[in-house]
């Protein structure tokens, strides 16, 4: 059978009486060892050094009413026990300092006696399990009456009892995943137990939090609805800086980031605070990453890890505290490794990565994606558009079919709607407004999205300008169909029987997949990196 032992603190105002009546007044840490049904083996008594007497008192009258009680006494000196810090640090100390043995002992943690704040410091070092204790509280009333040793109960936090409080807390951690989804009761496991993550890590955390996926998967949308659920949880003040760093060129990119004072370079005639400075308090959000130059990334790692940074031209640092958040379509652990990206700024963006899906590999989201595109067509144009029923049908099934490619995934969707929506007969939606959408996709992913069937246009989308300047002419025509034939398949080797079609026949054993595969190893390219664009 385990021992029970219990820890608590000296009641300085509820424990104390020297007088000879103190057998007829209520003192709870006396009372703990008085307890009917509950022999208490030891009790690790702490108090502070200025209660020495009082403490000797105590154990006195306890060796009376409880012989066979050992009681060890802490004293841990405490200036202010009002002041949370101090008291937390020093229970905290304590609990790092016992030997804890539940298989043998179990543990109970009085959070009667002491101050509210002590009280409090019990709770949070109990239910985070650094001291794997129930708590205990004891009161001086029995049955309505009042008397010396008064009764007690025992709080699990494990315990079933207070499953009406984790559900309240459920409910409460569901409306936030369903906030970060905008309220769309999205269906893909894989989504729904990334967006799980991100709501923990959203609330839990400062530190910073890299969203990848291709473009127009919805990185800015989800971003800002970071911020704004981190500001209903009072954990931010200030706004929403969004920059897309793409569009930082030159010595412009230093000044938009990190600000300049006036005279700092040809034009500069008044001083400006920057993006950085702008986020104080709140959420920057730098949109496409990767494209920051190299003194950016510098800055940029300095102003993350010390929250301070050099405006152009100045001559003393400037301090922001903000939380960033990053997004990016490109693969950043490749351009690491061709030095294009700061190896210690990946490092530290990659903390908490969440990888956005396509909206082709999320198919059985489309459907309430749809409905959100209909609500917010809506909201900005003041107008109530539906589907009939056979429009719907004939457009969800060609919206999950093999040949619906969504290459700007969620604009793409967001476009088709809008289309469909302002070309409405008497805001209806019908057969002939979706047949000829499903024309006008076609066509436009026919084309590559830009109108025209340029090869560059593809590739420059899949591995940016400075690497596409990297290939001869002569192999990207080549690689482009690659690409397209990858893009339109369901897997590795779908790609290379259909790229491989007539080669593969005259063969009488092969294996197309893997000739794709190297093929791509080539350009630094796999195939799940095209299917995730």
């Amino acid at each position: 059978m385990r021992r029970r032992v219990a820890i608590g603190i000296l009641g300085t105002t509820l424990d104390a009486s020297g007088r000879e009546d103190r057998w007829k007044r209520w003192r709870p840490t006396v009372a703990l060892c008085q307890q009917p049904g509950l022999f208490i083996d030891r009790l690790e008594l702490i108090h502070g050094d200025n209660s020495e007497r009082l403490a000797r008192q105590v154990i006195a009258d306890i060796e009376e009413v409880s012989p066979a009680t050992e009681v060890r006494r802490h004293v841990i000196p405490m200036k202010d026990p009002w002041d949370f810090s101090e008291v937390y640090t020093g229970l905290r100390d304590f609990a790092r300092a016992y030997a804890f043995d539940p298989e043998k002992e179990d543990y109970l943690v009085n959070i009667t006696t002491g101050t509210h704040v002590a009280q409090i410091c019990w709770f949070l070092l109990t239910e985070a399990r650094f001291i794997p204790a129930r708590l205990l509280q004891l009161s001086p009333r029995k049955d309505g009456r009042d008397e010396v040793s008064g009764s007690h109960s025992i709080i699990d936090l494990d315990l079933s009892r207070y499953d009406a409080i984790a559900t309240r807390f459920a409910a409460e951690r569901d409306e936030a995943t369903s906030f970060l989804k905008s309220g769309i009761a999205t269906r893909n496991p894989a989504f729904n137990r990334m967006i799980d993550q991100i709501e923990k890590v959203a609330i839990r955390s400062r530190a910073p939090v890299l969203l990848t996926g291709p473009t127009g998967a919805g990185k800015s949308q989800l971003a800002r609805r970071i911020y704004e659920l981190k500001k209903a949880q009072r954990q931010v003040s200030g706004g929403f800086i969004e920059v897309n760093c793409a569009t930082l060129r030159g010595d412009q990119a230093m000044s938009t980031l990190f600000g300049h004072v006036k005279g700092a370079f040809t034009g500069a005639q008044n001083e400006r605070a920057g993006l950085m400075k702008s986020a104080n308090k709140g959420v920057l959000f730098l949109d496409e990453i990767g494209e920051l130059g190299p003194d950016e990334q510098a800055m940029c790692l300095r102003a993350i890890e010390e929250k301070r940074f050099l405006p152009v031209g100045a001559d003393q640092d400037v301090t922001s505290d903000f939380q960033l958040l990053a997004g990016t379509n490109r693969d950043l652990s490749i351009d690491v490794k061709a030095g294009k990206f700061r190896e210690d700024l990946f490092a530290r963006l990659n903390l908490w990565t969440s990888q956005l899906p396509a909206l082709r590999d999320r198919k059985e989201d489309i459907e309430p994606n749809l409905e959100f595109e209909l609500r917010r067509f809506g909201e900005r144009e003041g107008q109530n558009d539906t589907f009939n029923k056979e429009a719907r049908e004939l457009y969800l099934k060609f919206a999950v079919a093999p040949e619906a490619q969504w290459r700007a995934n969620f604009r793409d969707l967001s476009a088709s709607v809008t289309r469909m929506a302002t070309l409405a007969p008497l805001g209806r939606i019908n057969e002939e407004a979706v047949r000829d959408e499903i024309g006008r996709l076609g066509q436009l992913w026919r084309d590559g999205g830009s109108g025209d069937n340029d090869p560059d246009a593809l590739l420059r989308d899949v591995l940016g300008s400075d690497r596409l300047a990297q290939i001869d002419p002569f192999d990207r025509a080549q690689l482009a169909t690659v690409v397209e034939a990858c893009r339109d398949s369901s897997s590795l080797s779908a790609a290379g029987r259909k790229l491989f079609a007539v080669s593969r026949l005259k063969k009488t054993s092969g294996n197309d997949a893997d000739r794709l595969r190297k093929y791509l190893m080539r350009f630094d390219l796999s195939f799940e990196d095209l299917a995730r664009q």
